[in-house]
């Protein structure tokens, strides 16, 4: 099956302070956040200028991509479009199609499985296709990545560096700290085919991880990032309700690792680099936050084997690490959202 483009689907985010109410009204539509929640956020933005760090770190994969592809001899465009903010993926999907794209692989930022990462970007894709309308480019979504070598092995090398820093006097009192985006339970039971695929991939993630970062070391997957309404049950624990219960158990260090996320946004930088942080400082806990992929040439190439290995399947060779199921193509059914009853 031949494909003429690759499109870099992202979650978007806000380049402006007015920018900010805007973006987080098109995030939570329907979901019934609180007000309270978010305003909270919106004050996260405006620590940082009310700039997201996401659109930039798009705009750096996308170069990174087009250098690789162009390097290897892939004569493809790349276009990019986001679920939340501009660049809104109707808008580059109608660009794609006066451009003359008849088929087009997506890569979307988010390794995992489940309704918000995978699922729902795939209702995007339809949706934005639906609006531009029939001459709309076909659209094919490239597998979860959570366990190619090229999103785990930045992720070790993160992990091995944060752990230099920490006092080696104390590396038996040190703990890794594996986090990712918390979801409602209810999503959680329902994300695959089989149920519970987003945590179930976490947690291969995170032992993968850990066995080739320091096969020495504990490890937890926690979570992160919650924003739902209070009555919902989500993933615990939260990092920080983790964080503090460690320092009872004779830890003295930790590395947290966002294994859940591809680049530094905000989730990172402020869940992480900010409160966790505080949280760890007041406990009296060493902390470092590992870095994640970006734009490691590991995984700029990842990139680059999923739009090769597509079109052929059977002659391209998968690289996989973990042994959990994939597949190119989910069905119909797969990662419904949270029921509205809860």
């Amino acid at each position: 099956m031949a494909y003429d483009a690759v499109v870099l689907v992202s979650f978007g985010g806000p380049e402006r302070p007015e920018d900010v109410l805007p973006f987080l009204a098109n995030v939570t539509r329907g979901r019934g956040v609180p007000p309270e929640r978010l305003a909270e956020v919106a004050e996260h933005y405006r620590q940082f200028g009310g700039v997201s760090p996401i659109n930039q770190q798009c705009r750096d994969l996308l170069a990174a991509l087009r250098a690789d592809f162009a390097a290897h001899g892939i004569d493809l465009p790349i276009y990019w479009g986001n679920r939340n903010w501009h660049p809104l993926l109707p808008d580059t999907v109608a660009t794609m199609r006066d451009d003359g794209v008849r088929r087009a692989l997506a890569f979307v930022t988010s390794a995992y499985g489940g309704h918000s990462s995978c699922r729902q970007y795939l209702d995007d894709i339809a949706a934005a296709r639906a609006a531009v309308g029939p001459e709309a480019p076909v659209i094919d979504k490239l597998r979860q990545f959570w366990d190619h070598p090229g999103f785990v092995q930045p992720h070790v090398d993160a992990v091995r560096a944060a752990l230099d820093t920490l006092d080696r006097a104390r590396r038996t009192s040190t703990r890794l700290v594996f986090t990712a985006h918390s979801i409602p339970t209810s999503m959680a039971a329902t994300a695959g085919p089989e149920g519970g695929r987003y945590e179930a991939q976490l947690r291969e993630t995170a032992r993968l991880v850990a066995a080739a970062a320091a096969p020495d070391l504990p490890y937890d997957l926690v979570w992160q990032s919650r924003s739902g309404p209070p009555h919902v049950p989500w993933l615990e624990p939260d990092v920080n309700d983790h964080l503090a219960t460690l320092p009872e158990s004779g830890v003295t260090s930790v590395v947290v690792s966002p294994i859940g996320f591809v680049s530094d946004h905000l989730e990172v930088v402020w869940d992480l680099d900010t409160e966790a942080a505080a949280t760890a400082k007041r406990l009296g806990l060493d902390y470092v936050r590992a870095g994640t992929p970006g734009t490691d040439p590991r995984f700029v190439a990842m990139v680059r084997e999923l739009v090769l290995e597509r079109p052929a399947p059977g002659r391209s060779a998968r690289r996989r690490l973990g042994t959990l199921p994939t597949w190119d193509t989910c069905p119909d059914q797969c990662c419904p959202a949270r029921s509205r009853r809860l």
